[in-house]
């Protein structure tokens, strides 16, 4: 299928064509017909599947093609609002947008908070067709009357589960009071269908349709997923080791505050990685500039709170480092999605102590998919990790002393894969379930994943969780 195919106008197939887009992604391909047919859309698609433009060209080819109510007196209002649970996302939205309307004249502007008000203020009282938005500061707006909602004909919530999971549900019921309810599109754009974001599209859209175009939660086919555990007191020491390794690949790594961020920025740089922080205590023009360098290669590791988990779009980003686990398993789907993407190969790698034991099972639960969990030597546990038995899936079979491959490849040939978490129980044709000598079977992995020294291991060890 092509653009083409999808009743998109010349202007916008010119301009697509220009930044290299041939073929159009399952979520374009789903909803961009919908969307110019004029449904409301109740769509289900992950960060990286290329949502932005299954909703952005429907809406700039709606603005391109029907004409304004003039209004006398006053500046002109908005017609199409799109709502951004981040600063990031907004921006990267904005821009995404203004490079789809190459060959069209739709003023438009970015508002979020963060900034000051003069230069937003400025915009809009010159008036504007598309406004892309954070939940907050529109309200500011609001509440200050520098912004008229009432001439909305397009409405776009993206992320909407973010936005929820971020507590913007009051703001976004408040800025939704001020829109048209009549004549009005709505496309709602979200990674999972929680029931308060079922609710919440019962309550202000009409008759959506409903897509789909990946299971919940799952993450891209490419990347592969690695575990290896450690000392608590070891974390930062094993991240340098295994940033070392390549200095010059690009990496996110992902911690659980905003404290921790910046403590292990420094930690990074003072021992000769190039590496900047980025998350909520940060102004925006720092975080912006730490983006901005991360993008050009100025600096090597970006050290980030989940609030950059989504609305980070950086291409062929090769590997990501849990440094710490999220404490919420989605999340995980969320921060490893920078990686991965566009068919590209993609490493998500985390470094897990004793304290997060409960929170990898709970995360390998969620993928459905098997994990590698390995040793890296020369940080051998000094206390073995106490994975309990209660761990979901068994061990494979022994690997005895072949040990584990050079992993610097993501895909691995099969007869040297080292043995894996399990998701859950497998089936047999007949549809029995393995397991019988599960449990024994990954205490017995576990007891030879913890011996030391004799007998030529080659590069570690890998068990099951």
């Amino acid at each position: 299928m092509s653009f083409e195919s999808l009743g998109l106008a010349p202007f916008l197939l010119r301009a697509l064509s220009e930044q290299g887009y041939e073929t159009p992604t399952a979520i374009q391909e789903q909803a961009i017909p919908l969307a110019l047919a004029g449904r409301d859309l109740l769509a289900g698609a992950q960060t990286g599947t290329g949502k932005t433009a299954a909703f952005g060209l429907p809406l700039l080819q709606h603005l391109a093609t029907n004409s304004q109510e003039v209004s006398s007196g006053g500046p002109r209002k908005p017609r199409a609002l799109i709502l951004t649970p981040t600063r990031e996302l907004a921006t990267q939205v904005h821009d995404s947008l203004r490079g789809y309307s190459k060959y069209l004249r739709i003023p438009s502007a970015c508002i979020y908070g963060g900034v000051g008000m003069g230069n937003q203020l400025d915009i809009l009282r010159r008036g504007v067709d598309l406004l892309v938005a954070c939940p907050g500061r529109l309200i500011d707006h609001i509440e200050r009357r520098s912004i008229d909602l009432s001439g909305i004909e397009v409405l776009v919530l993206d992320e909407a589960d973010r936005m929820l999971d971020m507590g913007f549900l009051p703001s976004i019921k408040r800025i939704l009071a001020k829109l048209p309810k009549q004549n009005r599109q709505t496309l709602l754009f979200s990674a999972t269908f929680e029931e308060s974001i079922k609710q919440l599209a019962l309550e202000f859209m009409r008759n959506p349709e409903q897509i789909q175009v990946t299971p919940k939660n799952t993450v891209a086919e490419l990347i592969t997923h690695r575990v290896h555990p450690v000392d608590g007191g070891r974390k930062r020491d094993l991240l340098l080791h295994l940033l070392a390794q390549d200095s010059r690949e690009q990496t996110l790594v992902f911690a659980r505050t905003k404290h921790g961020s910046d403590k292990l920025a420094a930690f990074l740089d003072k021992s000769g990685i190039k590496t900047a922080a980025i998350h909520g205590n940060k102004s925006q023009g720092q975080r912006l500039r730490a983006l901005a360098d991360f993008k050009a290669g100025r600096v090597t590791v970006l050290v980030a709170t989940d609030i950059a988990a989504r609305g980070i779009d950086i291409n062929e980003l090769p590997k990501v480092i849990n440094f710490d686990l999220p404490m919420v398993a989605e999340d995980y789907v969320h921060r490893i999605g920078r990686t991965g993407r566009n068919g590209a190969t993609g490493e998500a790698i985390s470094l897990v102590a004793q304290d997060e034991v409960k929170l990898l099972r709970q995360i390998v639960r969620l993928l459905g998919r098997d994990m590698d969990i390995r040793d890296v030597p020369g940080f051998e546990l000094q206390v073995p990790i106490r994975w309990g038995n209660s761990a979901p899936g068994k061990a494979d079979s022994d690997m005895g002393d072949r040990g584990v491959r050079k992993t610097s490849h993501a895909r691995r040939p099969h007869g040297d894969a080292p043995r894996h978490a399990h998701a859950g129980p497998k089936k047999t044709g007949g549809g029995r379930r393995e397991g019988g000598g599960g449990a024994g079977q990954a205490r017995a992995a576990q007891g030879q994943g913890q011996r030391r020294g004799g007998g030529g291991r080659s590069q570690g060890s890998s068990r099951a969780v």
